[in-house]
């Protein structure tokens, strides 16, 4: 193993930059070139065909099905002018990824040949097996029937000569499989919700569209090292290794000059993305060793998550064509910073107004404050789901360090705003309500310009902070599905949307003027909802007790945390959004349940099979070396000296003992936890068996594996450390 160990690292350190083939075009030339987007629609569809598409994609209405079969020939034809032979509907089941099933576009023409054939039938429906797939017992195993169904509002797509048609995935009872259609009916209720308040201020406004830009963090590992490491290759994270002892003290990676080999995998990258409309614009090294960032300009939040998911597809084979893995865990490394995917998420009108951009009038900036009290106040009551919608095993690694956000959900919102939200609910208030522009900040000096200082600075402690147009819900996992999130936090403010237009409706029928209506509910749910704003630390202890005594949830075990999806409450919001039922919710939770359980089980197994076949056979080959040091130096030298000559290799060998013993036994009660567990036949108790019994023993014996790896001969350890791992050349 160790010469095996030795030939990887090697490798890796040796490989040469894979160069990249430019176009010779810029960007603008080839962008979405593989997208049947309104262009090629334009371009392929019959004009009325063209303007009935468009149509109903604007105004979020259904297509009709016989128009279907012309989409579906135009469609095809442009596959096959691509060199296409085959299409596949896309969709997002509930395991955070992406599924596709490939039909080529042949069929018998009669004459004992083929023909391509793709017709409207083909295009909007697909019979995907529907228990096959996470569906927390709505289908049974013997009921196999599953829909997918096109999704217009996102645009068919080429990638790896298939044509790929964005879906949802229902089950044949109907009920939703996947994370499209809860996100679908989030952002067709905010849009209702939002329009109807934003009326209020504009009657012009037809549409509220949610936006969303992601920041995608990533690792990535020379594959020759990945490959050597079982861990990183079953659980996508290493289950032992002891820090480098250079990793991100110095702080010179992150923004640092970006590695050869590294700038062009992101060359690489982004061409593929660019090709796919994919529009990412921003690449950065982050603050770990081997991390790195790549961010997009913002998009409809229906469209970026379908652009997110297609993105970490695209980057794990571009990285293969480098050489590299990507990991997205969230916390792939011990000891250094892990991975989020921020989502910065705002609104606007179809009239080309953001909803959370304080304005310069009264108007504007009172339509700011009515979006973001409802904001201020969906967070507060549903602060422990929007940490469901977060949660997962892979995140509980990442959150609540001194890296991440806290594992508590609150807002900030920076010193100015805070001063005027405080003055309206002490009735200290500028009518005006005037937000001033942005000051200027002088540096007083000469080569330098006055910069613009924003009217918000930046917390990165806090989990869902205001940025200055949008907010920043910076929890959610680098390997997360975006709509988890998206869903529960459009369709949570939507429902508050709904409620504060019946409340200011409610109080002008009792004769309040409109303006006075609407400021005195935004008042009474700024001061309901003060206990979730909180902009100083989120990672001291004191912010801990004083989130506790403000009523917001401070449970960090995942198992616990999903149980916020069932609460009456949040059961009661989703069904009168229309977002999910409680069949739904129920089923979803059993799926999460579930996943945990398996994630730590494949985790807990991984280790015991590393720690007793592959460490704890080094070790005592390695004790046994000191052993017969022992041995030789007793028989050379008189006991006086031999105690003294032995004493460093005698004390090796006890602690080497120790270690080795603590491996077995905890190992042999990891086993023996999984097994009780595993008899459990209720999901909930037997994740949370597995979050109390199983998950503790994975740190415990990582820490006697750890030890050993100070100890053992480095030329004798079998797996890649952490700084061959962490530092490519």
């Amino acid at each position: 193993m160790s010469h095996l160990r030795f030939k990887e690292v090697e490798v890796a350190f040796n490989r040469a930059p894979v160069k990249v083939d430019i176009p010779s075009d810029p960007p603008s030339r080839y962008y979405a070139e593989k997208v049947f987007d309104r262009k090629k629609m334009f371009e392929y569809l019959p004009r009325d065909t063209y303007q009935a598409v468009t149509r109903a994609i604007d105004e979020k209405a259904p297509l009709d099905r016989e128009l279907a079969h012309d989409v579906a020939k135009a469609m095809k034809q442009w596959a096959l002018d691509h060199g296409v032979t085959h299409y596949t509907h896309w969709f997002h089941p509930l395991t955070d990824g992406t599924a596709e099933k490939h039909d080529s576009f042949i069929e018998h023409d009669g004459k004992d040949g083929v023909i391509e054939e793709f017709d409207g039938k083909m295009l909007v429906q697909q019979e995907p097996d529907a228990s096959s797939f996470p569906n927390g017992g709505i289908r049974n195993t013997f009921e196999a029937r599953g829909y997918s169904a096109w999704d217009i509002s996102s645009p068919a797509f080429i990638h790896d000569n298939t044509l790929c048609i964005p879906t949802i995935f229902i089950a044949y009872s109907g009920e939703s499989l996947d994370y499209k259609t809860p996100l679908l009916r989030a952002l067709n209720s905010i849009d209702r919700a939002g329009t109807a308040v934003a009326q209020l201020f504009d009657p012009e406004v037809k549409h509220v569209i949610s936006y969303l830009g992601w920041e995608q963090e990533y690792f990535l590992v020379d594959e020759a090292l990945y490959a050597a490491r079982p861990d990183l290759v079953m659980t996508g994270r290493t289950l032992m290794g002891h820090e480098s002892a250079k990793n991100q003290q110095l702080e010179d990676h992150y923004f640092g000059a970006i590695p050869m080999r590294v700038e062009e995998f992101m060359l690489d990258l982004e061409i593929e993305c660019h090709r796919l409309g994919i529009p990412v614009k921003t690449r950065h090294n982050e603050v770990a060793p081997n991390q790195f960032e790549l961010a997009p300009i913002y998009e409809e939040t229906n469209l970026a998550n379908d652009h997110n998911l297609l993105l970490m597809s695209v980057m794990a084979q571009v990285a293969r064509r480098h050489h590299f893995r990507v990991l997205l865990h969230e916390k792939p490394f011990a000891g250094i910073n892990g991975s989020g995917k921020h989502n910065n998420w705002s609104l606007g009108t179809d009239t080309g107004v953001q909803l959370f951009k304080p304005g310069k009038t009264a108007k504007e900036n009172l339509q700011f404050i009515t979006f973001l009290s409802c904001v201020m106040a969906a967070v507060h009551r549903y602060n422990g789901l929007l940490k469901a919608s977060i949660a997962s095993a892979t995140n509980a690694h990442r959150l609540g360090g001194n890296e991440a956000p806290p594992a508590i959900i609150s807002m900030f919102l920076g010193t100015q705003l805070s001063r005027v939200l405080r003055s309206l609910v002490d009735d200290d208030r500028d009518d005006n309500l005037n937000f001033g522009s942005r000051a200027g900040l002088n540096l007083e000096m000469s080569q330098i310009p006055e910069l613009m200082v924003d009217n918000t600075d930046r917390n990165r402690t806090s989990p869902f902070a205001f940025t200055g147009n949008r907010f920043e819900f910076r929890a959610v996992g680098s390997s997360a599905n975006c709509a988890s999130a998206m869903l529960a936090l459009n369709a949570a403010v939507a429902q508050q949307l709904m409620w504060f237009r019946s409340s200011v409706d409610r109080s002008m029928a009792d004769g309040a003027g409109q303006d006075e209506a609407i400021l005195a509910e935004v008042k009474r749910l700024l001061k309901q909802s003060c206990p979730v704003h909180f902009d100083g630390n989120g990672y001291s202890d004191e912010w801990k007790a004083e989130a506790a005594r403000r009523g917001l949830d401070c449970e960090t075990s995942v198992p616990r945390i999903i149980d916020n999806y069932l609460r009456p409450e949040v059961v009661e919001m989703f069904s009168e959004t229309g977002v999910l039922t409680q069949v739904e919710l129920e089923a979803r939770n059993e799926v999460k349940w579930e996943m945990y359980v398996k994630k730590v089980q494949i985790e807990a197994r991984v280790l015991g099979d590393l720690a007793l076949n592959h460490i704890l056979p080094v070790a005592t080959r390695y004790q046994s070396v000191l052993l017969d040091n022992v041995y030789k130096i007793k028989t050379l030298f008189v006991p006086e000296k031999f105690e003294r000559m032995a004493a460093p290799d005698l004390d090796m060998i006890e602690k080497i003992s120790c270690h080795i013993q603590a491996i077995k036994e905890q190992v042999s009660e990891m086993v023996e936890n999984r097994k009780v567990a595993n008899r459990i036949d209720e999901l909930r108790t037997r994740a949370n068996a597995y979050h109390d019994t199983v998950a503790p023993l994975l740190e415990t014996i990582r820490y006697h594996v750890d030890k050993l790896e100070l100890m053992v001969d480095d030329e004798m350890w079998p797996l890649p450390k952490y700084r061959e791992l962490l530092f490519i050349r």
